[in-house]
């Protein structure tokens, strides 16, 4: 679907994108990380040709043409008008080529509006306002959906929408490039990911196989009665990655070998009779790779 081969961009003396690479398969959900003013934005306005590039190359689709849909982080929306009269006058604004009235009650059925249809935007909720902005987007029956942080500012009931819509989407065939700060969303939705530091990526991949890189797995560990002697053992362990939480009284153990170290932190709890309040396993998150990958 999209690939991006040396882009650069630069702000006068400041070069944001410095050579990025990447790949956006047909049908992904990817998620676009990394820290505020990594370039994130910039790259996904150059994919929408709101902005030029200064070098570099961009290929989308096969040779046909691909529609794209963008959602900004904070979508303008005119206060006066209705959903319906705003998505009217979006679809009118890029053409649409179809019936809008009927376009448009599909659109607001899929992000969630139809009981709003007929209501002033400009008492909508930040949740409402987010999702008539992703009416927007897909107005035009995308073939390409650029999301710059659909969940900002968000409770988690509108979260959930904004993902359930996401989801939705995928299903109707659309390829999308979500980019946001909330890392558990995209552990959740997306099946690829890219992770800009420095104005290029610094990893790219399926998602399972990232973390499965980077952190491994992770065996999580609570200990009833804990001595200050029971917790330095347990730090100074030589053959996993060794952290404690204070706050929880939550042992975490990196490794690339799970069942291996799962045998000996065994052993070494029944040794010093450790009573044990819960043992599992499992992977690193998303947040702990991107904290390792980003800084």
């Amino acid at each position: 679907m999209v690939q991006i081969r040396g882009l650069k961009k630069a702000y006068g003396n400041f070069s944001v994108l410095r050579g990025l690479d990447m790949n956006i398969n047909d049908g992904d959900i990817y998620g676009f990380l990394g820290r505020n003013g990594c370039g994130k934005t910039t790259t996904m306005n150059i994919i929408a040709n709101i902005i030029e590039k200064d070098d570099g190359e961009i290929k989308l689709g096969d040779g046909k043409p691909v529609k794209i849909g963008y959602l900004p982080e904070s979508p303008m929306i005119f206060g006066y008008m209705t959903a319906r009269e705003y998505l009217e006058y979006i679809a009118a604004c890029n053409d649409f080529d179809g019936d809008i009235k009927s376009r448009v009650s599909e659109v607001l059925e899929i992000v969630g509006l139809s009981s709003a249809a007929d209501r002033r935007t400009k008492g909508f909720s930040r949740g409402m306002t987010q999702r008539l902005g992703m009416g927007a987007a897909i107005i035009r029956k995308p073939d390409l959906l650029l999301f710059d942080e659909p969940t900002s500012a968000l409770d988690p009931q509108g979260r959930l929408e904004v993902i359930d819509i996401i989801n939705r989407l995928k299903s109707l065939g659309c390829t999308i490039v979500l980019s946001t700060h909330i890392l558990s969303d995209v552990e959740r939705i997306a099946n690829r990911i890219g992770i800009m530091t420095g104005g290029t990526l610094a990893e790219e991949g399926n998602l399972k196989d990232i973390l499965k890189k980077h952190g491994g797995d992770v065996i999580n560990l609570t200990v009833r009665n804990l001595t200050q002697e029971n917790k330095l053992s347990l730090l100074r362990i030589d053959f996993a990655r060794a952290e404690f939480d204070e706050k929880t009284g939550l042992f975490r153990f990196g490794s690339d070998n799970a069942e291996e170290t799962a045998r000996r932190l065994v052993k070494i709890l029944a040794e010093q009779e450790m009573t044990v309040e819960s043992f599992k396993i499992g992977t690193a998150t998303l947040e702990e790779v991107f904290r390792k990958v980003a800084g």
